[in-house]
């Protein structure tokens, strides 16, 4: 029930009863509520800013979440990327010069990744810029493995060829050290001892007995293994890249045209066949059609003390066997 309520009247120096009309009430009350309603809501409102829903807190951890592996993700490129900087470097000043290969630029190790927007499908989004930038580090990224994983497939190769080229490349002496009587006549001009006139003597003379072991001095192919007029029983062996070899003055050749021989094999003996005045092995080195001093190829079996000495006999005017 509703309380009844009084205003005071000056004229009549007394209190009187308000009253009130029932549509008055009602409106007031409406109003009221409304008020008290509108209140709430705007309250709800402003509370809400502060307050989360489970939805919402959930929301808010997966993106501080996929933050958080967003930088992770970028430290581990920036990692990556500096552990590739280094075996780039390695393969162009190490690896690539050492293999005679020329170094890769980085115009071809980056190539690819101008002009045309490629990331545009990736527009639109809160963090395009930051998407964008990472889709284009890991596309870098892995164009440099590319490049460089085909660069180490090529090193492998030149390995491998290099490899065979340093066991064909004459490299130790035709006639074992302990077997040598002496070493005779070395890469230079002398007097022929036959001919009587001074002639250029190509290649290097081992005396020693008849019937002493020769030895392929690098892989090859033996592409003559016959009699000479000048060089009596002689062979001649194709190591590839460039380099032959002949041996000359054999008495019995071992060795047979067209057999393959891997450095060390036995392919004939000293003996004193051709023009020859006395039991040797007349040794000679070519490169290109060119012949080279022989003593510049022993690296695979004289110390340097040993080489020494046979470099001093070989520039000496010694006696000379053919």
């Amino acid at each position: 029930m509703a309380k009844v309520k009084y205003y005071y009247d000056a004229d009549t120096l007394s209190y009187r009863k308000i009253n009130v009309r029932k549509s008055d009430y009602y409106k007031k009350t409406i109003f009221s509520s409304l008020g008290i309603l509108l209140i709430a809501f705007i309250g709800f409102i402003v509370f809400s800013q502060f307050i989360m829903s489970p939805s919402e807190r959930a929301l808010n951890r997966e993106n501080e979440n996929l933050k958080l592996n967003y930088e992770l993700l970028v430290k581990r490129m920036e990692e990556s990327s500096t552990v590739l900087a280094q075996l780039q470097e390695r393969d162009n000043n190490i690896y690539r010069t050492y293999f005679e290969a020329n170094p890769i630029p980085d115009e071809q190790r980056k190539a690819g990744f101008g002009g045309v927007n490629r990331y545009r499908h990736l527009d639109g989004y809160d963090n395009s810029k930051m998407i964008k930038q990472l889709t284009k580090d890991v596309d870098v990224l892995s164009k440099q493995l590319v490049v460089q994983s085909k660069s180490l497939d090529e090193i492998v190769v030149l390995a491998k060829e290099k490899e065979k080229m340093l066991a064909a490349i004459p490299a130790i002496l035709p006639v074992k050290l302990e077997d040598l009587t002496r070493m005779a006549s070395g890469y230079k001009w002398r007097m022929h001892p036959i001919l009587k006139i001074r002639k250029f003597h190509k290649g290097m003379d081992f005396t020693a007995p008849v019937g002493t072991p020769i030895y392929a001095s690098g892989n090859g192919k033996v592409i003559r293994a016959q009699r000479s007029a000048t060089f009596g029983n002689v062979v001649y062996i194709d190591h590839g890249y460039g380099y032959k070899t002949i041996y000359a003055h054999m008495s019995k050749i071992k060795a047979k045209r067209g057999q393959r021989v891997k450095r060390g094999d036995l392919i004939g003996y000293v003996g004193n066949t051709g023009r020859s005045v006395s039991a040797h092995l007349h040794y000679e080195v070519h490169k290109n059609n060119t012949a080279l001093n022989p003593i510049n190829f022993y690296y695979g079996d004289l110390t340097p003390e040993e080489f020494a000495a046979m470099q001093k006999v070989a520039e000496e005017e010694g006696q000379s066997y053919d």
